[in-house]
């Protein structure tokens, strides 16, 4: 049987997910059980706008290192204007990019801060599964390490409807358990247990910026909600157990049918 190697060229591939959970396919199994496990599956692909995920890898490779840019800015030529004035330039929704760059690495703070191992891959296994993870800024030498995060408003509220209350971006795209699983990697690999800190920068002009802490408690909650429900998801993965639909998302609209009637208050729970 052929191994398989995680490394940069396929780490955000299909075959890496069928290898390897991820924060990011573990939380689409928290919002819905039934589009997760169909994108996983290759039989539902979501039509998501680039623009965010172009501008946020943007910035990261800019950080990364010039020639991880380099390499980005030669891999997506939509980004930039082909014709008149603007010929070589970044397209109008992609310039914020440009200012969050801007706005970091101009700050005495963040350079000395934004020092380690770039982009660099770990794998591990929690609770039995294999679990990998991409880790923005890390020095093994510090106690902490780093985890670049655009957002819209630093200062914005979400409703976090599991708790029925505000929170902010962190908690609205649960970066505890992200930062969690990075930590637990973290001593597997290196024997430590270092803080994560995010490095919010906002999309406004000019961005708004701060480094982010997360507290430990906040951590080892999310890490208890990611043991508590594994077992549930890798049972859905095997197809021991059918997954639970939403009802509101993209897939579970395209793929809905007519059946029992609901109350007109339970459109608003």
């Amino acid at each position: 049987m052929k191994t398989f190697r995680i490394s940069d060229a396929n780490y955000y591939s299909r075959e890496a997910n069928e290898h390897y959970m991820s924060a990011t396919v573990f939380k689409r199994f928290l919002a819905c059980e039934a589009e997760a496990l169909a994108e996983l599956k290759g039989i539902w692909v979501p039509e998501r706008d680039p623009t965010a995920l172009l501008a946020g890898n943007y910035l990261h490779s800019y950080f990364e290192s010039p020639e991880a840019h380099q390499s980005f800015i030669d891999a997506h030529p939509e980004m930039f204007s082909t014709r008149g004035s603007t010929k070589g330039q970044l397209k109008t929704p992609y310039k914020v990019a440009e200012s969050m760059i801007q706005a970091l690495k101009d700050d005495p703070s963040f350079q000395a801060a934004y020092q380690g191992n770039k982009e660099e891959i770990l794998t591990g296994e929690i609770d039995g599964v294999k679990w990998m993870g991409k880790l923005d800024c890390f020095d093994p030498s510090r106690a902490f390490f780093l985890d670049l995060k655009t957002t819209q408003d630093l200062h914005k509220k979400y409703w976090i409807t599991d708790e029925k209350r505000w929170g902010s971006f962190v908690e609205a795209y649960n970066y505890p358990l992200q930062m969690a699983v990075y930590q637990e990697l973290i001593r597997q690999n290196y024997g430590t247990r270092p803080a994560p800190i995010l490095v919010a920068v906002s999309k406004q002009e000019p961005p708004d910026k701060a480094f982010v802490a997360i507290p430990q408690d906040k951590l080892d909650e999310a890490m208890q909600q990611l043991l508590d429900t594994q077992p549930r998801i890798e049972q859905i993965i095997a197809g021991e157990t059918n997954p639970y639909r939403c009802e509101q998302c993209d897939y579970c609209r395209a793929t809905k049918h007519l059946g029992q009637i609901i109350t007109m208050n339970e459109l608003i729970e």
